[in-house]
């Protein structure tokens, strides 16, 4: 029973593994490094959403007053750092852009980013707020290796600096060889890229903000497992003991 038990959890942690080799390596991006469980990493992203992101950017499905309970920070303390549209406390965390400025302004209405990570996963949020350029061809003047002709400009222009790309032939076509930092911002490189870190890091928990109670709870509800199945292994051999 208990290599049983111990060749099925090392099959699932193998295939679990394997998965996630198998996504980096089809999506050919770095990986974010993302943790939800990390209070501080989360409490940095939601400044910096608040910050640089919900100007434009919606999370229609989660509440301030959630974020206060699972980010562990006061009603006043969100209040007053986080809520900037004069919201109530209970409510939906709203753009301040009217969806009729916005379409315009970038022709159409920004999408809500509720579940833009479950959509498109961490690494790719990541990859894509690391990777703008400037561009003079498009209309607002800046460009994404990551989601190419993206109608976004860089929302974290002045702490990442300005990026220039350098382009090449492939297949007779131009495309982005590289990208450069032409003029630096208020953090280092390696600082931006915590800065990222940690604002995909609050996107993929305002994707699912259960996933903080659901990770709490799994322990208990494997260790309740763990008892079960030794209580019926035990049962077992008690009805089976004088069956030759």
């Amino acid at each position: 029973m208990k290599r049983y038990i111990t060749s099925l959890a090392l099959a699932v942690g193998l295939l679990a593994g394997s998965a996630n080799v198998m996504a980096n390596e089809e999506g050919g991006l770095p990986s974010a490094n993302t943790n939800v469980a990390d209070k501080a990493s989360l409490q940095r992203g939601a400044k910096l959403f608040f910050n640089y992101c919900v100007g434009c950017h919606s999370l229609k499905y989660v509440r301030y007053s959630r974020i206060a309970e699972d980010l562990g920070l006061s009603e006043k303390e969100v209040m007053d750092n986080l809520n900037f549209t004069g919201a109530k406390f209970g409510e939906a965390v709203v753009s301040h852009m009217p969806e009729e400025s916005a379409t315009t302004f970038f022709g159409k209405a920004p999408p809500d980013l509720s579940l833009e990570v479950r959509a498109k996963g961490a690494d790719w949020v990541n990859a894509y707020l690391n990777s703008f350029y400037l561009d003079p061809s498009r209309p607002v003047g800046w460009n994404n290796t990551v989601f190419p002709n993206a109608s976004m400009p860089n929302p974290l222009w002045e702490l990442q600096g300005l990026q220039v790309a350098h382009m090449g032939k492939e297949g007779g076509e131009e495309v982005v060889e590289k990208l450069e930092l032409s003029q630096p911002g208020k953090l280092t490189p390696a600082q931006f890229q915590q800065a990222t870190r940690d604002l995909t890091t609050f996107l993929e928990y305002a994707a699912e903000p259960a996933a903080l109670q659901r990770q709490k709870y799994g322990i208990w509800v494997l260790l309740f497992l763990a008892g079960f199945t030794f209580l019926a292994y035990m049962l077992k051999k008690e009805y089976w003991k004088d069956v030759h």
